[in-house]
């Protein structure tokens, strides 16, 4: 049986059960290069969403040292910094690209306003992917790449889709929810009268 006050070594000597854990090494711009890295191989991020997992990784290991995170407030910027310059983080790449991401789930602006603030994007930076997006959808109807405009009412299409309401429920049931419906697609930012338009529409009208 294993006991908890240690065993007995080759020469009849006392031992503990359990070595002290030893403190991790100390916070250094290798070690937070090195973290940022493997943060960014793997996911896609803006500079907010590292900062915040450079201060997590700090922060955890100055607890184990007994340190205060504080002092390596500077060495986070400047891990920020270089990711930056490097083109590893760029924010407007990352508000184009989530928004897109965000449209083809059926998000409406407001939403994806705030979906994009939580990941740390500025207003700025957001009005301008929002912006940017809606130009591009109007030069692909120019070209005849595509026939809708209008950003939002795809994205609101593309939900009404994707919960299956309004012309995507089986028709004895569609007039019956209605009301149920429209809420459900107030609760997601789009305006009433699109998600009027779009419950009472019909299911071909889905780009």
């Amino acid at each position: 049986m294993i006991g908890a006050k240690g065993s007995r070594n080759r020469h009849g000597e006392g031992r503990p059960a359990e070595r002290e854990a030893r403190p991790e090494p100390p916070v250094s711009a290798a070690w937070l290069e090195r973290v940022a890295l493997h943060y960014l191989d793997r996911y896609g991020a803006s500079s907010e969403m590292l900062r915040r997992v450079l201060a997590r990784r700090v922060e955890r290991r100055c607890r184990s040292r007994d340190e205060s995170a504080d002092t390596h407030a500077g060495l986070i910027e400047e891990t920020v910094a270089r990711a930056q310059r490097a083109g590893l983080i760029d924010d407007a790449r990352f508000a184009a690209a989530r928004l897109a991401r965000l449209r083809r789930r059926g998000t409406s602006t407001r939403q994806a306003r705030a979906k994009l603030s939580e990941k740390g994007i500025d207003a700025e930076t957001i009005a301008a992917a929002i912006a940017d997006e809606r130009q591009e959808a109007e030069d692909r109807v120019e070209t005849g790449a595509d026939e809708e405009a209008d950003t939002e009412r795809k994205a609101a299409l593309a939900y009404a889709r994707r919960r299956r309401l309004g012309p995507h429920r089986p028709p004895g049931a569609r007039e019956a929810n209605r009301e149920r419906d429209l809420a459900a697609m107030a609760r997601a930012g789009f305006p009433y009268p699109l998600a009027r338009d779009v419950i009472g529409g019909d299911a071909d009208e889905d780009l």
